[in-house]
């Protein structure tokens, strides 16, 4: 018993300990709660797959929540882009449900606050009022108005209600104490004035609710048995049980905040405003480019939520933070895209290769595998005619011995086809190869069985037919920064660490079953990488995004 408690993470045991001192199972209910202020990034995945595989665990209820409390900031398309996330990644939440379903019942407590005296208006500028809270090891000073009369704030808070002051000339504010060593305690701001159209609620309040004071709460009404977020807000969980109390009736779940670490990955930024500036100065083409960390970028760019699942079940629940090495996460993508990826033929950097003794005219369809990590993938026929493309760094006019791949006197084979050997090249004026002539032997195709199709070379190379292959505009995508902790540095703008080679698009060529592809479909250009479809291509443009190369040096620790 001892073992199996240890086996599981500190979440866990304080459930299992919970649940032991008397929480019903029954009443387990978690939540994810997003503020739709932006997309979701590889940083929400943690939380996301944390509350969710609790509810799973438990056979329990997970709400997706938006804490919309900030209408400057939340938009209707960002709401939409959260579900879809969550969709994607594979996970079924019980209830959709918003911070400003409970704008009314907020109010109300509010309202019953100042009237219990531990609620204030206070008309101080926002600056004013952090001067006085002063710092951690120095007392903080009352506002002017805290022992203002219930009777007076409450009359201005319903002015404040009613539109009736401007912006930053009054907030309410929760009566605690000026002299807690917690920031968070002195007398935090419950109410601000904000004449705002919100997104879902429109021109109808004029005053919103503070993230401290709405989330508790929310979760408090929405019966959240443990409410887990990260390690930035264990200095708010005073605060958090502070509201709560204000509020709790004895014969409902009694929630409970709990803090776990962030995920940090080497060189990606989890900062929503930092990601905003991305996108505001066009160093990244939006929120879905595929170099940006969010799950939306990631999608695109080709990894797979069950890698991304396999990932944070790796990373673990840990009360420190610390940097996860990027690796890592494309261990996972290459491990699942190697499983379900179907094996095709690309060349990137073409260059013609010409079989001069293979007859004119003549074409056949030759059949490959799938994917050999999969019985059940099948097979299908790829086109081979006289004139192919080859990669261009596949064939050196004089390598030495190590160069297992196509030279001027050599043999290789054509991956699923002949053995060639290269016998003289074409260049044009500047002295590039324009193509590479060779003979090729009727009788080594593989599979038929022959004694010449068994000899043994020890390169082979992919290839496509020039008369039938597809042009592709491919995207070769690499780390958006150039550096592991971009924003590390207090005194270095993080901009400054864009990699300016991030991105390198080239037009190569591909089998012709490739313009039957869909989009977000995983494919294996062989000897290359794993790619994907992008959605800017159309019925005369396609365009394939590199996920990952296929080189994996990351080991994982037993």
């Amino acid at each position: 018993m001892e073992e199996e408690k240890k086996s599981l993470n500190f979440i866990e045991q304080i459930i299992e300990e919970d649940i032991a001192n008397g929480l019903s199972k029954d009443k387990l209910r978690f939540r994810f709660p997003p503020e739709p202020n932006g997309y979701l990034h590889i940083g929400h995945t943690k939380a996301i797959c944390i509350n969710f595989g609790l509810g799973e665990k438990y056979g329990a209820p997970v709400n997706l929540r938006f804490d919309d409390t900030n209408p400057e900031k939340e938009e209707q398309e960002f709401v939409d882009s959260i579900k879809t996330d969550i969709d994607w990644l594979g996970f079924t939440y019980d209830k959709e449900l918003y911070a400003s379903d409970y704008f009314e019942q907020l109010y109300s407590w509010a309202v019953q606050m100042i009237k219990d005296d531990k609620a204030y208006v206070d008309e101080q500028p926002s600056e004013e009022i952090t001067a006085q809270r002063k710092n951690p090891f120095e007392e903080g000073i009352d506002s002017p108005f805290r022992n203002r009369p219930a009777a007076e704030s409450l009359a201005l808070f319903e002015k404040m209600k009613n539109g009736e002051f401007e912006e930053g000339t009054m907030s309410l504010r929760a009566k605690i104490d000026m002299k807690s060593p917690n920031m968070n305690m002195r007398d935090p701001v419950m109410y601000r004035i904000l004449k705002r159209p919100h997104h879902r609620t429109g021109e109808k309040w004029k005053i919103y609710p503070m993230y401290d004071w709405a989330h508790g709460e929310s979760d408090y009404i929405e019966q959240i048995s443990h409410s887990l977020c990260s390690l930035e807000f264990e200095n708010h969980r005073p605060l958090y049980d502070w509201y709560l109390d204000q509020v709790y009736e004895g014969n409902q779940v009694r929630n409970k905040q709990r803090e776990f670490a962030r995920m940090n990955v080497s060189y990606m930024i989890t900062s929503k405003r930092k990601l905003q500036r991305l996108v505001a100065e066009n160093a990244v083409t939006g929120w879905d480019d595929a170099r940006m960390p969010t799950i939306s970028g990631m999608r695109r760019l080709g990894f797979t939520a069950k890698a991304i699942r396999n990932f944070i079940d790796q990373v673990g629940v840990a009360k420190r933070e610390n940097l996860i090495d990027i690796q890592l996460l494309e261990h996972f993508v290459r491990e699942d895209l190697n499983k379900i990826s179907t094996r095709v033929m690309a060349v990137i950097n073409p260059v013609k290769l010409l079989i001069e003794n293979y007859p004119e005219g003549q074409e056949e369809l030759l059949d490959t595998e799938n994917n050999p990590e999969d019985e059940n993938a099948g097979t299908r026929t790829v086109p081979f005619s006289r004139e192919l493309y080859i990669e261009r760094e596949d064939f050196q006019e004089e390598a030495n011995k190590k160069f297992f791949r196509l030279k001027l006197g050599g043999e290789v084979r054509l991956k699923s086809a002949y053995i060639i050997k290269a016998e003289r090249v074409e260049k044009d004026a500047e002295g590039n190869i324009t193509t590479i002539f060779a003979s090729y032997d009727p009788k080594s195709k593989s599979g038929s069985g022959t004694e010449e199709s068994l000899r043994k070379v020890k390169g082979t190379l992919h290839w496509v037919s020039a008369q039938h292959a597809l042009p592709v505009e491919v995207r070769l995508y690499d780390r958006l920064f150039t550096t592991p902790q971009p924003d590390a540095e207090k005194e270095t703008d993080f901009i400054e660490f864009i990699n300016p080679e991030s991105l390198k698009i080239v037009q190569g060529f591909a089998e012709p079953s490739l313009q039957y592809a869909e989009i977000g479909q995983p494919y294996q250009f062989q000897r290359i990488g794993y790619f994907t479809k992008d959605r800017d291509s159309n019925s005369e443009k396609f365009v394939f995004n590199r996920t990952v190369t296929l080189k994996d040096s990351f080991k994982i620790d037993a």
